[in-house]
């Protein structure tokens, strides 16, 4: 049985932390940013926790 391939683009995005949960950046700031108030930019800068629902799915992207 050939091994397990962990999901490339899921292994960029997410980090796992100490505790066992996974971090994620926010969205929307990567382009189409003049017209967003410097307040929201500011916000988003800042990294979050992946949600209770999604973390089996981000988990079994990340199995290798």
């Amino acid at each position: 049985m050939p091994k397990m391939k962990s999901n490339r683009g899921a292994s960029k995005t997410f980090r796992k932390t100490a505790s066992g949960k996974f971090k994620r950046k926010s969205s929307f700031k990567r382009h189409i940013l003049t017209k967003k108030s410097s307040k929201r930019i500011r916000q988003l800068r800042h990294t979050s926790l992946v949600s209770k629902a999604d973390e089996k799915r981000v988990k079994k992207m990340l199995i290798s």
